[in-house]
């Protein structure tokens, strides 16, 4: 799916392992679209998930708890773009494996927590960061590691 919105060359996918560790250089706008679709999908599949609950009563993940939720929509939604938009501005440079899901899955994972809890802001604003801590641990990883294909050129050369 992330492939309809960034085919990473001219003439479309030819297999899905080929674009999961690609630099994805484009237009600013091809960006933000990216990064604006990734978040509604995080929030959407979060939202959608709270409908259900997870787990037994003891300890398991509860139902979306009653109440107003567009503040906690609202702050994923803040939080899922700048995520994105993290991820999003690496993988512009370097290679970074599955930024797409990352940032859609710590989107979903935040507001599905905050709908069955229903944090108070500072536990909200404590969950944002550590999910962007996350991100930006990742792209760290992607910064600091070489790609696949410098790797392959050292073998190759030193054989």
């Amino acid at each position: 799916m992330i492939e309809l919105i960034d085919p990473s060359s001219p003439d479309g996918p030819s297999s899905p392992d080929d674009h999961e560790e690609t630099v994805r250089p484009g237009p600013w706008w091809r960006h933000a679209l990216w990064v604006a679709g990734i978040t509604v999908l995080g929030v959407g599949a979060g939202w959608a998930g709270a409908f259900f609950r997870i787990g037994p009563e003891e300890y398991g993940l509860p139902s979306a708890a009653p109440g107003e939720i567009w503040p906690y929509l609202l702050a994923w939604t803040a939080s899922g773009l700048a995520v994105a938009a993290v991820l999003r501005a690496v993988a512009a440079r370097v290679p970074v494996y599955a930024v797409g899901r990352i940032a859609a899955v710590l989107t979903a994972l935040g507001t599905r927590v905050s709908l069955g809890w229903r944090p108070e802001a500072p536990v909200l604003a404590a969950m944002a960061a550590a999910a962007l801590t996350v991100a930006a641990i990742w792209c760290a990883m992607a910064l600091r590691s070489p790609s696949r294909g410098d790797r392959e050129r050292r073998v190759a050369s030193s054989a």
